[in-house]
Order: C-alpha cells, then structure tokens, then sequence
C-alpha cells in the first residue's frame, strides 16, 4: 500500500512539473538576416531590393529579430554576415536563424557563391576573390547550437558576369543541407529565373504568401512556393529545396476556424504516395512537381512519354540528374573523377570547370586509354536529356525548347485577393531595405505563444492591423478621424518619417556605424547619425515601439512633436537631412494642403508683415527676413498693452514688409506723450488701440512707445528713428533720451 502511495505521488509530482515547468520551447527566439543587392555596377535588378524588404517585413509579422540591408559591397556584405553570425552565436539553443539573399548567384566547383554589388568578375578565377562562398556561412551556422536554420538563396539568375574565358555554368550548385538546416533556392540547380521588372519577384511573393498561410512545417512552405511560383511564371522557373529539420517549427500557428489552406494536406497526401500512372497527365504533373524528386520525374515520364508535359519534366530531369553527377564529381575531386563526368557530359554545364579542375591537378585533358571511373548515384544521361544539358545553362522559358505552358495545380488554391503589394517608396538611406506597405496578416494566423517578442518590433505587434505601421508611413484613409482632406495630406507628410522609422528593419552594428560615418545617410529619415533604431539612445524611441505613442494614435495627424525635439521648429534636426526635407517638417509648407485645416483652433498670428521662423519658408531657427534669430540671450518679454487679441489682426501703421522690432527701452504706447528726441520724425502714426487680454505679467517691463519705421536692428541695441518715407536712410545720432522713471508702473529713479 505505502508502495503504491509512493507511486501515485511521483506520477502526480511528475504531472505538476509538466503544468509548472517552462518548458524550453516556450522561449524561441528567431531572428533573421536579409539582403537584397540590386544596384549591380555590372548590371542593375529590378526587385532584390524590394523583394528582401518585403521578405524582412514578413519575417517581423512572425516574430523574427530582423537585421538586413540592401546594396551592399563586398567589405560590407561580410562585415554585415558577421554580425548576424556572432549575433546567433549569442542568441542561444532555442534559436531559429532565417537567412535570405536576393541578387546575383555564382557557382564555380561545386560551391555556391553570393555577389556583391561592387563585384568585378571578369572570368572564372574571379569568382573567389570577388564574391561570398555561401558554405563558409553555413557551416559556421550549422556548428552553433540552434533549434534550426533556415538558409534561402533567391539569387540563381542569368548573369552579366565571366564574359572572358570558358563561360560559367548558369544557376547554383546542388548542395547538401546540414543537420537542422534548410536550403532553398528560387530555381532549380543548375537552371536559372528570367529576368523580373517588379515590383516584386514571384519567388519573394509566393514565399511570404506561404508563410502567411500558417500551420505548415518548413519543408511544406517551401513546397508550396514551388507549386506557385511553377504556376505563377508558367513554369519559367521551378524553386528547390532540401531539409533536414526535425526540431518541430511553423511559422504561424492556423486557429482552427481558418478558411481552408492553399494546399489541401489531404490531395498532397495523396499525390505523395499514390503512383502517378493512375492520376492523370496533370495531377501527374503536379505530383511530381510537388515530389521535386528524380524518381518523381521518371515515374512521369514513364507513365505518359508521349504527354506535351514530357519534354518540360525531361528537361527537370536531366538539370537535376547533371546536378548530381557534378556533386558526386565535386566530392571525389581526383582526376579519375573530372574524366568520369567528361565521359558523361563533354560538352555539360560543367565541362569548362571540369577541364579547370584537371589543369589545376596537373593532368591530362583528355582521359588515358585506361582509368577507373567513379561510380555515380544516377544512371547515364538517355540521348533525349542531352539536349538540355548541353549547354551552361538551362533557361525553361527559352522559346528554342517550345514548351508547351504547366496546367494550373488541383491541389492549390488560387492567390488570396488580399495579397496585394504595391511598389514601395524609395529607400530613404544608405544600405536601408525598402519598406513595403503592410498587408494585414488574416486574423487566423498568429505566431505561435512560445516565441519571444522581438525588441521594438511595432510590425510583430500589430500584425492584423495597419494603423500603427501604414498610417504612419504611407497610407492614410482619405476622410479617416474625421479629417478633411487637408489633415490626411498634413498626416500623410507628418508621419511618414515615424512610419518609416517604425517598421523599417534595422542595419547591422557594422553597417550602421559606416551610415553614421557617412553622415546620417543610412537611417530612415528622423534618425540622428544614420543609427538605426535598436542603437538608439535611451529617451529617443522610435514612435509606437517599446510604448512609445506612435503619430496617429492620440494625436491629430500632422502634430508637430513636442518642443525640444530634434525636428521641432525650435531644435531642427541636424542629424537628419532626410527629414528636413520633408513638406510639412520645419516650416515646408504641404503642397496643396491648407494653411488651417478644417477644426484646427485659431492661433495668435503675427502681424503679415513679420516674418515668423518656420512659416512662409522661413527655416526654422531663423528670424524675419532670414535675420538669425536671438543671436544673444535676450530678456524675457511679456505682451504689452499695444498687442493684439488672439485671433484679432492689428492695423496697418508701416509699410508693407517692413516689421522693425521694439526697442527694449522704449515708452510705452500707455504713457500720454513720446519720448523727446533732438531729432523727431515728422508725423508719426498715431498708435492704434486694441483691448488687452489680461496677459498674465511675468516681471515689470519698461513702457514701449509706439512702432516707428527704421531699420532692423539686433535686440539691446538702441537706435535713434528714422524720418518718414526714408525708411532706408538712418538720422544722425540724437542723445540717448532719459527713461522716465519714478511713477505708478515705473522702475525707480537712479
């Protein structure tokens, strides 16, 4: 009995820590890195700029420390990669690392390589000078402790480079993912994507539609960005993938009442193990499409040879069947081996390698009488395969092959109509990834509750609603709050800087210290020293992050910020040349927008005749007439009795742009005569009287007469008047008057 007491209390022991103790999943973290290169000085792309910036913005909606630039040279994309590294050394076990590279891809004996913008790759042997050996990266990243790695190269494209000597074999090399990792590329190996004109490309589309979907594991995203991107493009280029994750991940967590998902999981099931004779040519198709395998495409081929398909899943097999012959060949990497794959392809991909490789090892070009040829993982290439491997590159929309274009995949559903990405506005700094406008992610869709929330991640936090991040940045309902249109143009201009600032992905410390150096260029506008916000200061958050109000919420749009902020009339922000530029920030006025908008209180305005710093086009920090303002400190000053009401305009007593400033030592209009001067004005105007809203007084002030026309002149200096209608011409110097003094509301004599 006492046994079995002792056994009832260990198993509800063991229960409670199970409710009790957090478990290690419960704090995943996930961070990412991100490039886009597009400005190629060898050849310009159209979307890997933005493409990587919508990548990054889909990454932070799932809980993802994104880090990540755009543009960057060759010491800069290593500077950059090292940081992330160093960065998932220290995030610990229960880490996920996301790395995606957008731009040109090389591959050159068996390894793959990322270009920088600045590359110059004029042959082959330039290749490893010039550009980033992608494994160097992986195996760093697959020797840390992490839960999973996930490493996407969108970069296998036609390439402007190697025009000199043998040609480089097109697309990327077949590579082997390691424990724990994935890799995917945006084509096939050893095939290439045609060229895009954006905004976006179809892989980054298809990748952050999959993500969004919710509920999948890693490999089965990637599966069906296969599947779209193959349907999308025409079968113009088909992704691949590999994987050897098993530590259990998604994306987003699908709530159960979600519509039905893109892929039916019971119709994929189905064309995974069913033999593809039964299902016709195009189920077949999409089933071995989705299968992505060699014994997927033969058992197509096999079953329909005489199907339009055939040709296009022939040449999907003899690119995958080339590919891994050339691995096998790679690996061995002895002479025997190169002559093995010269036997099977003398005129390949990868013969021109080949031939470099024998060079290199100082043998023989062509194979001798006897030698031992390797033993390959894959039959020979059939006759009717050579066709497309006989050259560098393979291109599925080369009209030379005449493909006739894939049906639409059964097992997946159309594009939801939500999904719709506008071009993004221009980047606004040097190495920053564009931000696109924010697509809310579906309400069903959240990231799991074991993931940790990112530092000063607004996206992340407001996933299913665009009010923080769009109507700060780019979007702004016409008529939203109650504005007129006048308040949405004021909003639009005012938080477009803290929009930016919010939901833009920030710079690794390498790359942000070079911004800063540069002279602020590499921050979104607003960000003093090019600092990107994780590098911030204490006291200078970003608007709507680390609870931070964000420009829009509790504040009219086109609020100002408060005084003694960099940006505000008084302090502009010198550290900030975007944002000075901005209509609306330091005085610019808004094009087309209203000096008062609709609802805006009446404010006490200066005389038209003053110029006021920060209106008018004035800058800030200026006086009338672009006289600095306040040169020296200067007395506190308290209305007078000549002043006007609030929302009253004063009479006209000067010429028109003449406003010259009061003399501090002045009588005041109050007293019944002017003060006598040895050389009076003739006929000055009489002042005109205005009643006085009991403005609270400070301190005493000495009386002030009446506003005379003469020159502007700085404050404490006194200056004798000038005469009527000479306003140019300065009087000889009169003796300074005596102040009078002694009487109720004077200072006292000395």
């Amino acid at each position: 009995m006492k046994t079995t007491f002792k056994l009832l209390l260990s198993c509800f022991a063991l229960i409670m820590l199970a409710f009790t103790s957090p478990s290690r999943a419960d704090t995943e973290k996930r961070i990412a890195f991100v490039v886009g290169n597009a400005a190629y000085q060898a050849g310009a792309l159209a979307t890997p700029a933005n493409d990587a910036g919508l990548i990054a913005q889909t990454l932070q909606a799932a809980g993802f420390d994104v880090s990540g630039a755009r543009d960057l040279d060759g010491e800069s994309l290593r500077a950059a990669f090292k940081d992330f590294l160093d960065k998932a050394q220290a995030s610990g076990p229960d880490t996920v690392a996301f790395v995606y590279l957008a731009g040109y891809g090389l591959q050159l004996n068996g390894d793959n390589y990322f270009v920088p913008v600045d590359a110059k790759i004029a042959s082959a042997p330039d290749v490893a000078i010039e550009a980033l050996r992608i494994s160097d990266y992986t195996k760093r990243l697959a020797g840390l402790p992490l839960k999973a790695s996930l490493i996407v190269l969108d970069a296998a494209r036609d390439t402007p480079f190697a025009k000199s000597g043998p040609p480089l074999a097109g697309g990327l090399a077949l590579a082997d993912a390691e424990p724990n990792m994935l890799v995917a590329f945006n084509a096939s190996p050893g095939t290439v994507a045609p060229a895009e004109s954006g905004p976006y490309g179809a892989y980054a589309r298809a990748l952050t539609e999959m993500i969004r979907e919710g509920g999948m594991p890693a490999p089965d995203v990637f599966g069906g960005v296969r599947l779209r991107v193959n349907e999308e493009t025409k079968g113009a280029f088909v992704p691949w993938d590999a994987s050897r994750i098993t530590a259990p991940f998604v994306f987003f967590e699908r709530a159960a009442d979600a519509p039905p998902p893109a892929l039916a999981a019971e119709r994929v099931d189905a064309l995974r193990s069913e033999p593809l004779q039964g299902l016709g040519a195009q189920d077949a198709y999409a089933a071995a499409i989705e299968r992505d395998t060699l014994q997927g495409y033969e058992e197509f081929l096999a079953a329909y040879p005489g199907d339009p398909l055939a040709n296009r899943v022939r040449a999907l097999l003899a690119a995958r069947r080339e590919a891994i012959t050339w691995r096998r060949t790679c690996r061995v990497d002895t002479p025997d081996a190169y002559w093995s794959y010269l036997n099977r392809y003398p005129r390949g991909p990868h013969a021109n390698d080949a031939r470099g490789r024998l060079e290199t090892l100082a043998a023989a070009m062509a194979p001798p009488p006897s030698f031992t040829p390797i033993v390959y993982d894959v039959p020979p290439p059939p006759p009717a395969e050579i066709v497309y491997v006989d050259r560098p590159v393979l291109v599925f929309s080369d009209p030379v092959y005449g493909f006739v274009p894939p049906p639409p995949i059964v097992i997946l559903a159309p594009v939801p109509a939500y999904l719709v990405f506008p071009p993004p506005p221009p980047p606004i700094g040097l190495f920053v990834l564009p931000v696109p406008v924010f697509v809310p992610v579906p309400l069903w869709a959240n990231p799991p509750a074991y993931v940790a929330a990112p530092p000063g991640n607004v996206i992340f936090n407001n996933i299913h609603n665009t009010t923080i991040i769009n109507n700060n940045s780019t979007v702004v309902a016409p008529g939203a709050g109650g504005l007129g249109a006048a308040g949405v143009a004021a909003g639009v201009a005012a938080g477009a800087v803290a929009g930016a600032a919010a939901a833009h992905v920030a710079l690794p410390p390498s790359l942000a210290n070079k911004a800063a150096i540069s002279g602020g260029q590499g921050a979104p506008a607003g960000l003093p020293g090019g600092v990107p916000a994780a590098h911030l200061p204490a006291g200078h958050q970003l608007p709507g992050a680390n609870g931070v109000p964000s420009q829009g919420l509790g504040t009219k749009p086109g609020t100002p910020p408060a005084a003694g902020q960099p940006g505000t009339a008084g302090v502009p922000s010198t550290h900030s040349p975007a944002a000075q530029g901005l209509p609306g920030a330091n005085g610019k006025p808004l094009p087309g927008a209203a000096q008062n908008p609709a609802g805006t209180p009446p404010r006490n305005n200066p005389p038209t005749a003053q110029a006021v710093p920060g209106g008018q086009g004035v800058p800030a920090g200026t006086g009338g007439n672009g006289v600095p303002k306040n040169p020296k400190p200067s007395p506190a000053v308290t209305p007078s009795a000549g002043s006007p009401p609030v929302g009253q305009k004063p009479a006209k007593t000067q010429p028109t742009g003449q406003n010259p400033p009061q003399h501090p030592h002045a009588p005041s209009a109050a007293t019944s005569k002017p003060a006598v001067t040895g050389s009076a004005p003739a006929a000055a105007p009489k002042p005109q009287q205005f009643q006085q809203n009991a403005p609270r007084q400070v301190q005493p002030k000495p009386p002030q007469q009446a506003q005379q026309p003469h020159a502007p002149q700085p404050v404490q200096q006194p200056k004798p008047p000038q005469q009527a209608q000479q306003p140019r011409q300065l009087p000889a110097a009169a003796p300074k008057p005596k102040a009078p003094c002694g009487k109720p509301g004077l200072p006292p004599c000395r």
